[in-house]
């Protein structure tokens, strides 16, 4: 797996944080205290963290309307990002981007969108931009189940192959396209349908960080030697419904009951390398304190950030190039 004690430190603390902030927001929201609408990405870290342990700031992704967990594994700052779900001034959008439009250019975080499937066009752009200044940085476009039958995504996978674009489909299939089961809206096969365009194509276990990790890092090696965009077919689960409030009673009874039980890829990691004697218990228990003050951190800080005046309006608004 190539992965040293240092690197398993790195994914744990990215997967836990995610967590961490994911469940707090959660909390949060059900006391009324965030404003907004939020959606969140609890028990898909593994697929976050897996593959952007092999990005670079220089390398770009766009996000959905479940955002938190991509900007987060992608560096964005924890305080500036709970800032602005908050939608306070100091946020990374100034407060004006919210829950689903978080952006850092810094990063190489382009945006989560609350329009459906709309990233991936944008991650486009940003490989063509790649590959016309001659560097090898790579766009990853993450998306779910349910824009995957959007004519943008289709369009795109087609002209990502037609100009050969330094471009990875990062296809996160949790199972429902808001209340709508996959397996009753996507017809054929993912991976058939994206060899279609002839994008090399493979279906990884979501739940598990390893098997992301070892998948990602054949495809980013490929993706940036030059050969063209692929696709991760990623299944795993979200653990709250599709945006908070939405009681999921279209899931059956105890699934995710189930899914928490026996795929959580938390327990998973820790179980995988506290079992080969990469790192111990008193470790992993010793970051997960370390994410928790980091997020109580967070929130104090969001709480008292000043609010946006109404001058803030209008700057930030447009670019000049």
């Amino acid at each position: 797996m190539q992965l040293n004690r240092q690197d398993l430190i790195e994914a744990y603390r990215r997967m836990r944080t995610i967590r961490e902030f994911e469940d707090r927001i959660h909390l949060l929201n059900e006391k009324g205290e965030v404003p907004g609408f939020i959606h969140l990405s609890a028990g898909q870290e593994a697929s976050a963290a897996g593959i952007c342990m092999h990005l670079r700031d220089a390398d770009y992704i766009a996000s959905t309307h479940r955002g938190h967990g991509h900007s987060l594994a992608k560096g964005c700052d924890v305080t500036g990002m709970m800032d602005e779900i908050f939608a306070k001034s100091t946020g990374l959008c100034k407060g004006k981007g919210g829950s689903m439009h978080i952006a850092d250019l810094t990063k190489g975080m382009l945006g989560a969108n609350g329009i459906v499937g709309a990233g991936i066009p944008l991650t486009a752009g940003a490989a063509l931009t790649a590959k016309v200044l001659g560097t090898d940085n790579v766009a990853v476009a993450f998306f779910g189940d349910g824009a995957f039958n959007e004519g943008a995504t289709l369009e795109t996978m087609n002209l990502a192959k037609v100009m050969n674009l330094p471009m990875i489909f990062a296809l996160e299939d949790n199972g429902y396209g808001e209340a709508t089961p996959a397996s009753w809206a996507i017809g054929g096969d993912v991976l058939e349908r994206a060899k279609g365009f002839g994008l090399p194509a493979q279906r990884v276990d979501g739940h598990d960080f390893f098997a992301v990790y070892e998948a990602m890092r054949g495809v980013v090696e490929q993706v940036r030697a030059g050969t063209g965009p692929q696709l991760l077919h990623i299944k795993l689960y979200r653990y709250y419904g599709h945006f908070e409030g939405d009681a999921a009673t279209y899931r059956p009874n105890g699934e995710a009951k189930k899914v928490r039980e026996e795929k959580d890829c938390l327990m998973l990691f820790r179980e995988k390398v506290t079992t080969a004697g990469l790192l111990e218990k008193a470790q992993l228990d010793a970051l997960d304190s370390d994410v928790v003050t980091l997020i109580d951190q967070a929130i104090e800080h969001a709480v008292a950030a000043p609010k946006p005046e109404p001058g803030d309006l209008l700057t930030n608004v447009y670019s000049s190039f």
